[in-house]
């Protein structure tokens, strides 16, 4: 799952982007399918969204939460990806955006009425 923050005047214009760059770099560096995109945009007030100095309003954060797996070149792959993406393709400095992966271990999802290591299923490698 991942989670998108930002002022919501600058973010709600560019989400179904965002949303489309954001899935097609998991695809070109996870290998994730088409279907498993589960994005969360969090719109906020300018007021309620604090950002560091040397910031614009474009200021995005993305949370990435996965599961445990990925080496960490595929990671730092994934971050360059989206910074390279969302600054050809929307404009956004690198400087405005902060790219988070939160890893966790398997038996902490819970999806499809399982948790994460009971699934034997997935149509997508995690240790890649």
């Amino acid at each position: 799952m991942i989670v998108i923050y930002g002022i919501k005047d600058n973010l709600n214009p560019i989400k179904a982007r965002l949303s489309d760059i954001i899935h097609q770099c998991m695809q070109a560096t996870l290998g994730l399918p088409e279907d498993k995109r589960a994005h969360r945009f969090i719109a906020l007030d300018k007021a309620d969204f604090y950002y560091p100095g040397g910031r614009s309003d474009d200021y995005t954060v993305i949370e990435i939460n996965m599961m445990v797996g990925r080496k960490p070149a595929t990671q730092k792959a994934l971050i360059k990806a989206l910074f390279s993406a969302i600054e050809t393709q929307l404009n956004i400095k690198p400087v405005d955006i902060e790219i988070t992966i939160k890893e966790q271990a398997a038996y902490q999802w819970g999806f499809r009425g399982m948790t994460g290591d009971e699934v034997s299923d997935l149509n997508y490698k995690v240790d890649v």
